[in-house]
């Protein structure tokens, strides 16, 4: 005869309800999991089939029962670390969205944009572009299978303990991260920029040259054509830069959990 008790009754839970958390956070926060073309209830049913198959590796777990103030304040750690690993991996597609964007206001594309649900806001179209061309790249590296061995690696370097602690020394590392969406956008755009910015300053040049000529006429299709035809030739060779951002990425990532690992 099989008997639970209360106290293999709250092992139980524990152990299938903190892994869970720790990973739908993830799930909800990282790029291509975490779309909202995703149905909720695919990314539930992720996390729960993903944190059936942890929960028997993860050793022993605090006794203590889930409902206490000690188990929320778990429940509250998990949380963090999960959004905070999606978000360092949302920083490289951040910073691809970016490079759409400034591509697009030098080309004269910035107004053409649509709703975005993934973003909740107006989106240009080549910005747009440029991230779906991410997410393929991607999932063809296998960055999905990447972050969520990712994730699981992560209780072994932070196991769940009571009472819960992080070191803040890991949000420093998300926060020095951030400063890619910026850097790796910019670099990425580079080459159109140069060649777009040389147009526009040659137009410039000749409307001081022969003022009756009209540059709004004759330079907006000239930028248009000249960018449509760089995208083509630049986009495809786009995947090595989008692999080493990718890599760097789960770098950061790395760095960002041993940083939130506690000082002894």
């Amino acid at each position: 005869m099989i008997t639970i008790s209360l106290d293999l009754l709250y092992s139980w839970i524990n152990a299938f309800m903190w892994p869970f958390v720790r990973i739908l956070a993830m799930i909800g926060a990282a790029p291509v999991l975490g779309e909202s073309s995703i149905p909720a209830r695919v990314k539930v049913a992720l996390a729960a089939l993903i944190s059936v198959v942890v929960a028997p590796t993860l050793g022993p777990l605090p006794d203590i029962p889930p409902g206490s103030y000690t188990s929320i304040l778990i429940v509250i750690q998990q949380v963090l670390i999960g959004i905070a690993l999606g978000l360092v991996i949302r920083v490289a597609f951040a910073a691809v969205q970016t490079a759409g964007e400034f591509i697009g206001l030098q080309m004269g594309l910035s107004f053409a944009s649509f709703f975005d649900p993934a973003t909740g806001a107006n989106t240009a179209v080549l910005s747009r572009l440029m991230n779906i061309i991410a997410m393929l790249v991607f999932l063809a590296l296998d960055g999905h299978l990447i972050l969520l061995s990712g994730v699981v690696n992560t209780f072994h370097i932070l196991p769940i303990s009571a009472p819960p602690s992080l070191n803040p020394n890991g949000l420093g590392i998300l926060f020095e991260w951030s400063a890619q969406v910026m850097v790796a956008g910019m670099l990425l755009a580079l080459p159109l920029l140069i060649i777009l910015l040389t147009i526009s300053l040659s137009m410039g040049i000749l409307n001081r040259t022969a003022q009756q000529l009209s540059v709004f006429a004759v330079g907006f299709p000239v930028s248009l054509l000249v960018g449509l035809v760089l995208l083509a030739v630049v986009l495809p060779q786009t995947t090595p830069y989008l692999s080493q951002l990718f890599n760097e990425s789960y770098e950061a990532a790395a760095r960002m959990i041993y940083g939130f690992t506690p000082e002894n």
